[in-house]
């Protein structure tokens, strides 16, 4: 499947460019092929650099605050500066590594609810504004993740939600400056112990780092609380253990161990979206910095184009 888009950069007469994806499905770790056409205006125009980067929406908060801004996370220069001459047809042909933490945006085909990725190319040319396109990119689950996933839908949890939150989790290496939550219904074998149940996958080329936030129920003398659970599976395990197994083991030892988390991971501030793993999260860095850029542009390009979302929007 090919996204083809052309945008004329810089006003009538100007040069234009138009990013050719080989195909926008892709998974961690793997690369995102396709080629930069650029056709001249009516003038000889100095290209000063053609920049592709990988673009998503991050949720951010503080200070009892909390907005959405869309982040490059990943970037790549695809040409150094070059004169593009009248009506000239110029193509750069790319392979763009994908990042192993890249969040998965789709599954079984379907988008989660919540999610957004695009691959944005910016052309800078000399004494103009840059300018840039923007197409559309499905980052699918690795095996290792899809197991996980089936599992909990094998336990009987519902698919709730998913989104990007701005920050680190303490003890976890990261290489991105956000992480993912996946969040799920407890199944009604769970009902009586969690009410939720936010799962989070940091994946590197060795493995995965499983981190689950059960939003215990509280008791007769008392009160619920967010249970933390962390657990590193291999890539290799995907096809060799029973998972739904696997998952209720975990989910069964996280919500009996909380007193000894808690005190590792530091207090939870809440389990609502938004604040996420409360405690586990360290020295998240706030406001317009990072790569945040305002707006809603992805939503606003994507709208109507991602078709239905995995497991509904209830």
């Amino acid at each position: 499947m090919v996204f083809k888009k052309m945008l004329s950069a810089f006003g009538v007469g100007g040069p234009s460019v138009d990013t050719v994806l080989t195909n926008p499905n892709t998974r961690p770790g793997l690369t995102l092929d396709g080629q930069v056409n650029l056709v001249g205006g009516d003038a000889e125009a100095a290209i000063e650099q053609v920049v592709i980067g990988l673009v998503t929406r991050v949720e951010v908060e503080g200070h009892d605050t909390e907005y959405a801004g869309t982040m490059e996370f990943h970037r790549m220069a695809v040409s150094g500066a070059l004169q593009l001459a009248p009506k000239q047809q110029l193509s750069i042909p790319f392979q763009l590594p994908v990042p192993w933490e890249t969040p998965i945006t789709d599954v079984y085909g379907q988008r989660l609810h919540g999610m957004t990725m695009g691959l944005r190319t910016e052309l800078a040319i000399a004494r103009a504004v840059d300018k840039s396109d923007l197409d559309q990119v499905a980052v699918h689950p690795l095996p290792v993740h899809e197991r996980i996933l089936e599992a909990f839908q094998r336990l009987g949890f519902r698919f709730k939600h998913a989104d990007l939150e701005r920050g680190h989790i303490r003890g976890v290496q990261q290489t991105l400056p956000f992480y993912q939550e996946i969040e799920f219904f407890a199944s009604p074998q769970y009902a009586n112990t969690i009410r939720e149940v936010e799962l989070t996958f940091v994946t590197s080329q060795r493995g995965v780092e499983v981190i689950l936030e059960c939003d215990k129920r509280g008791g007769f003398l008392s009160a619920g609380h967010d249970a933390f659970g962390r657990y590193q599976v291999s890539h290799t395990d995907a096809d060799r253990v029973d998972w739904a197994q696997v998952v209720d083991g975990w989910l069964r030892e996280t919500t009996s161990r909380y007193g000894s988390l808690r005190s590792q991971y530091g207090p939870s501030h809440g389990h609502s979206r938004g604040h996420g793993m409360g405690g586990m999260v360290a020295g998240a860095a706030l406001g317009v910095a990072g790569g945040m850029i305002a707006g809603e542009m992805i939503e606003d390009a994507f709208e109507g184009d991602f078709g239905g979302d995995f497991g509904g929007d209830e």
